[in-house]
């Protein structure tokens, strides 16, 4: 809770060191051990709203990046089961350049934290329809898009902790 007051309150922080007003946790357990209350607990003490990005549903990154610069200041998004929702293909298969964007998989959707939950899964086609990648979500979550926007909180969730 300490945490979560100074992230609040710590505007003038951010704005003296030049930093994205953005903070990021990741939350495991196995199920039922509380990560979804945990949310709406950090919801409820902020007054904060809360977006729930179903990587499944998103098509391209830059879906992914319009999605998310419509959220809203003073937000909690929420991507549950990380490790479940996208799919990257083999980077060394990719011989036509340098680095990122070299991932299929899935996609997101926002939507409240309140809506009913959908299944969240992974298509088993290697390469398939969508063109999400890691490096597209990281890119938002903490590259260069993670300056759009202020007052925002990423949480993370996974059932299984890797090292």
């Amino acid at each position: 809770m300490d945490d979560l007051q100074d992230f609040a309150v710590g505007q003038s922080f951010y704005q003296k060191t030049g930093r994205a007003w953005k903070r990021g946790y990741l939350l495991y357990g196995p199920p039922g051990t509380g990560k979804s209350s945990m949310i709406a607990a950090m919801a409820n003490f902020l007054g904060y709203d809360i977006y729930d990005l179903e990587l499944t549903e998103v098509h391209t990154n830059s879906e992914l990046r319009k999605l998310l610069m419509k959220t809203s200041s003073k937000s909690i998004i929420v991507i549950e089961d990380i490790d479940c929702s996208i799919n990257l293909t083999n980077r060394k298969k990719n011989t036509g350049g340098a680095g990122a964007g070299a991932g299929a998989g899935s996609g997101a959707a926002v939507r409240t934290y309140y809506d009913s939950p959908e299944m969240r899964g992974v298509s088993g086609e290697e390469g398939g329809g969508n063109s999400i990648t890691l490096s597209g979500l990281l890119n938002f979550t903490d590259g260069l898009w993670s300056c759009c926007g202020s007052e925002r909180i990423f949480v993370f969730t996974t059932n299984h902790m890797r090292s």
